[in-house]
């Protein structure tokens, strides 16, 4: 497969944005017992996602099984391999711009 450094790239990114989804909903939890937590979902459906969330690990969980189904296929790999990448883009800017606020 052609696309096996990136695949484990993304694997590591991913892995990455778990470890931060963990610790963001710990914090989101604080928040939440504080009374602060007062949305329904971190991403909008503009977004790309599907999952309805206002947790993150949700959105882990969607592009961990999204990276499980890519299709292998060259002509279909690229349009997916981007789709994918973008969510991944915004749940890790997302997480880092949380992590800085919630200091």
């Amino acid at each position: 497969m052609p696309h096996t450094r990136v695949i484990e790239q993304l694997k590591q990114n991913l892995q990455s944005a778990y470890r931060k989804s963990i610790d963001a909903d710990g914090k989101l939890d604080e928040l939440k017992k504080a009374g602060h937590v007062k949305f329904n979902r971190i991403f909008s459906a503009d977004e790309g996602f599907t999952t309805s969330s206002n947790r993150f690990k949700p959105y882990v969980q969607e592009l961990a099984d999204e990276l499980e189904e890519l299709p292998t296929d060259s002509e279909k790999m690229p349009a997916a391999l981007e789709r994918f990448v973008r969510k991944l883009g915004v749940l890790i800017q997302t997480l880092q711009a949380f992590k800085e606020k919630s200091k």
